[in-house]
C-alpha cells in the first residue's frame, strides 16, 4: 500500500511537470515567435565598445623606425593626436619632439626604456604637416628620424580666440583646457592661442587630471535634460577610455578626487519626494564604481531660505562645485541659488559654516555665518568653483549677480562685475576677511552672470576665468546664453602672478571651466588595457505590470508615427523619443511571456523630476515638444516586444529590444 501511494505521488509530480513544460514551452515559443515577427531596433555602440573594435584592428607589431607605423587619431575622437609604433633590438629611451612656432609651444617627452615603442603623440597643429622628431641611442649611435604627420583642418564649429596676450618670459609651455557651455569643443589652446588638442565627443563640465595622469570628463549621454550626464570617462589625451563610471543620479558640474582615490561627484536623486535637483553628492568607490557615501543637502540646509533671484523649488541650491579639504576633513560646496558657500563635516554631514550674506536666513542659521572684518570687504553672489587653498583660504569665483538679497536694491548688470575673491576665515571667532580679489577693476566688461572658474596654481599664481559674459544689443545681460536671440557671447580668461596679468585669452563664446595643464606627464605610456565599465544607471521604475495576451487590445496601424517616435538600444538602456503635446498620455509597454511592463512617459522638458514647472511656448503648446524616456537594462533580460499606448490606444511598433 505504501509503495502504491508513493507511485501515485510520483505520477502526479510527473504530470504536473509535463503540464508546466507544455505551458512554459508554449509561452517561450509564443514569445519567441512574437519577437521574430518584429524587427530589432537600432543598436548604438558605446564609446567603450567602439574603442574595443578599434584596438582589435590596430597593427602595431614588426615595424622599424625607418618604416614606423603611424595611426592618426587612433580612437577617432582626438584629431590632433597620433600613435607611432616601431621596435628596436636594444632597450632604449625614446625622445619625441613636437615642434611649435616657438619654444613655448614646442613639446618634448622621453618615454621609458623598452624594445617595443608605442608612442602617443599629442599637440599636433591642425591642417598642417607636423614634423615629429624621434631620437634615441642604439649601439652607441644617435638615431634621429623625422616623421611627417598630416592633419585635417579644424571643424567649422571650433572657437578661435579673438585676442591673446602672453608675457612668455613668465610662462611655461602648458596648455589651457576649456570645456564648452554654449558652443564649440572641449579643447586646449597654447600660449599663442592655437588649438593643440580637442575632443570630438560631447564632454561638458569639469576637465582635470587625476593623480594617475588620466583626464576625467563627462560622458556624452544625457540621463536627464538639460545637462545631467550618465557619468564620467577616465581617459587619456589620445581619447582612450580606461574606465566609464555610471551613476544612478547622473553627473553635473564638478567632481573631486579624494586622497584615497575615491571620487566625490555632484549628482542628483531623481527619486526624491521633493522632485529637486543639484542638491545631492555621492562618493564613488574608484575600484567598483559603487556608491559608498552620499550627502543629501535637503537634510542639512533649509530649502526656503536665503533665496537668490534664480531660486526655485525645483533647483533651490544649485550646487556647482565640490571640494574636499583633508586638513579639516570637510567638504565645501557652492549653492548658487542661495548665494552660499557651505562647508559640511565629511564624517557626519553636519553643517560647519556658511559664507555669504545672511539676509533672509532664519535666526536658527545665523550662527553658521561669519562676521566681516578688515577693509574693502564684499560678499560673493551666485558664485562658482569654491575651493580651499593650501594656506587655508577660501577661493571663490564671485559672479556678482545683483549683489543683494533685496530686490529693490539689485545692482543692474551694466553696473556689476565678476571677480575672483579669496577669504581668510576664523572658525573659532566666526570672522571673515577679504585678502585678495581680481576683476572688480575690470567693471562690467568682465561680468559673467553664470558659469566661470578660478584656479590656484601656486601661491600668488592664479587663474580667473569669466566664462559667461553675455551682451544683448550691446548691453550686459543678467541672463545666461540662450535667453536672447541676438546675444553676443564672450569668455575672458586671465592668469596672474603676483597680481600681474601674464596671460589673457578671449573667446567669442561661453566656456564653463578652464584648467592649465601640461601636455605630457612623467607616466605617459600607451596601453591597450581593456576599458572597465563601473557603476550603474539603476533600475527604471515600472509604473505598473499587466498580465495576459496583448494581441487582442493592440492597434496595428501606424497612427503613432505622426509623433516621430524613435527607439535606440544602448549598452545599458533603451532610449525612446517622440514629439508629444502636454495633454498627451503616453506609455511605453515592454511585452514578454504574457506579461507587460508599463512605463509612464511624462510630457515634460525635464521628465525625470516630477515637480519641475514647465513653461511651454505658444509653438510648443501647439506642436508639442520632444520627450525622451530612458528605460535602463538593470532588472530586464531577454527579448521584449515594444508597444506604445497614446491616449489610451495601444500601438504595435513592430519592433523589439533585447537586454
Amino acid at each position: 500500500m505504501k509503495r502504491k501511494k508513493q507511485k501515485k505521488i510520483w505520477v502526479l509530480v510527473i504530470v504536473i511537470l509535463v503540464i508546466a513544460l507544455i505551458i512554459g514551452g508554449g509561452v517561450i515559443l509564443y514569445t519567441h515567435l512574437h519577437s521574430i515577427n518584429h524587427n530589432e531596433i537600432a543598436y548604438i555602440d558605446s564609446m567603450v565598445e567602439k574603442q574595443q573594435q578599434l584596438e582589435a584592428d590596430f597593427d602595431l607589431e614588426g615595424f622599424t623606425i625607418d618604416e614606423a607605423q603611424v595611426i592618426l587619431n587612433p580612437y577617432g575622437n582626438s584629431p590632433l593626436t597620433a600613435l607611432i609604433a616601431f621596435d628596436t633590438e636594444e632597450e632604449v629611451e625614446v625622445k619625441v619632439t613636437i615642434p611649435g612656432k616657438d619654444e613655448w609651444t614646442t613639446y618634448t617627452h622621453t618615454f621609458q626604456k623598452g624594445t617595443k615603442h608605442r608612442l602617443p603623440i599629442y599637440g599636433l597643429y591642425a591642417d598642417t604637416v607636423n614634423h615629429v622628431k624621434i631620437e634615441y641611442e642604439e649601439d652607441g649611435n644617435l638615431v634621429s628620424k623625422v616623421i611627417d604627420i598630416q592633419t585635417e583642418a579644424l571643424p567649422d564649429e571650433m572657437i578661435i580666440p579673438e585676442d591673446v596676450y602672453a608675457n612668455k618670459e613668465k610662462l611655461g609651455n602648458e596648455l589651457y583646457f576649456y570645456t564648452p557651455s554654449s558652443s564649440g569643443y572641449t579643447c586646449a589652446y597654447d600660449v599663442n592661442g592655437d588649438v593643440r588638442w580637442y575632443f570630438t565627443n560631447y564632454a561638458v563640465w569639469k576637465i582635470d587630471r587625476l593623480e594617475n595622469g588620466h583626464l576625467l570628463v563627462s560622458s556624452e549621454r544625457l540621463v536627464n535634460s538639460p545637462y545631467y550626464m550618465t557619468g564620467l570617462y577616465e581617459m587619456d589625451l589620445l581619447g582612450k577610455i580606461y574606465t566609464e563610471y555610471s551613476l544612478e543620479g547622473g553627473y553635473h558640474h564638478d567632481y573631486y578626487e579624494m586622497p584615497n582615490g575615491n571620487l566625490l561627484v555632484s549628482s542628483d536623486d531623481f527619486n526624491n519626494e521633493d522632485g529637486t535637483v543639484e542638491d545631492y553628492i555621492v562618493e564613488l568607490d574608484r575600484e567598483t564604481g559603487e556608491e559608498v557615501k552620499h550627502f543629501d543637502l535637503k537634510n542639512i540646509l533649509p530649502m526656503e531660505e536665503g533665496k537668490s533671484e534664480n531660486w526655485s523649488s525645483y533647483d533651490w541650491f544649485h550646487n556647482n562645485s565640490v571640494w574636499y579639504d583633508e586638513a579639516t576633513n570637510s567638504i565645501t560646496l557652492s549653492g548658487r541659488h542661495q548665494d552660499a558657500v557651505v562647508n559640511i563635516d565629511y564624517e557626519t554631514g553636519e553643517l560647519n559654516w556658511i559664507i555669504g550674506d545672511s539676509t533672509n536666513w532664519s535666526e536658527e542659521y545665523q550662527k553658521y555665518f561669519f562676521t566681516p572684518v578688515g577693509d574693502d570687504f564684499e560678499w560673493q553672489w551666485s558664485q562658482h568653483a569654491a575651493m580651499i587653498t593650501p594656506e587655508g583660504y577660501v577661493f571663490i569665483l564671485d559672479n556678482g549677480n545683483n549683489k543683494s538679497k533685496i530686490k529693490d536694491e539689485y545692482v543692474p548688470a551694466e553696473d556689476s562685475y565678476t571677480r575672483g575673491v579669496m577669504y581668510k576665515i576664523d572658525t573659532d571667532n566666526m570672522t571673515i576677511e577679504q585678502v585678495w580679489e581680481y576683476g572688480k577693476e575690470r567693471g562690467s566688461e568682465f561680468y559673467s552672470p553664470y558659469i566661470s572658474d578660478v584656479d590656484y596654481l601656486e601661491e600668488n599664481h592664479y587663474i580667473v576665468h569669466s566664462g559667461g559674459i553675455v551682451f544683448v544689443d550691446g548691453k550686459n545681460s543678467n541672463q545666461p546664453a540662450g535667453f536672447s536671440e541676438n546675444a553676443e557671447l564672450l569668455s575672458d580668461t586671465v592668469e596672474l602672478i603676483d597680481d600681474e596679468v601674464v596671460f589673457e585669452l578671449k573667446l567669442p563664446t561661453n566656456n564653463y571651466r578652464v584648467e592649465k595643464m601640461s601636455l605630457y606627464i612623467d607616466q605617459d605610456e600607451f596601453s591597450t588595457e581593456k576599458a572597465k565599465r563601473l557603476g550603474s544607471l539603476g533600475k527604471t521604475d515600472v509604473t505598473r505590470t499587466e498580465v495576459g495576451s496583448i494581441l487582442s487590445s493592440q492597434k496595428i496601424d501606424d497612427e503613432y508615427e505622426k509623433h516621430n517616435v524613435t527607439f535606440e538600444k544602448e549598452i545599458d538602456r533603451l532610449v525612446v523619443k517622440g514629439q508629444f503635446k502636454r495633454e498627451n498620455e503616453v506609455e511605453v509597454v515592454l511585452y514578454q511571456n504574457l506579461r507587460s511592463n508599463v512605463y509612464q512617459v511624462r510630457v515634460s522638458k525635464k521628465p525625470y523630476t516630477a515637480l519641475c514647472v514647465d513653461i511651454f511656448t505658444e509653438e510648443e503648446t501647439e506642436n508639442g515638444i520632444e520627450v525622451t524616456k530612458y528605460i535602463n537594462a538593470e532588472g530586464l533580460s531577454g527579448k521584449y516586444s515594444i508597444y506604445l499606448r497614446i491616449d489610451g490606444v495601444l500601438y504595435d511598433t513592430d519592433q523589439y529590444v533585447e537586454f
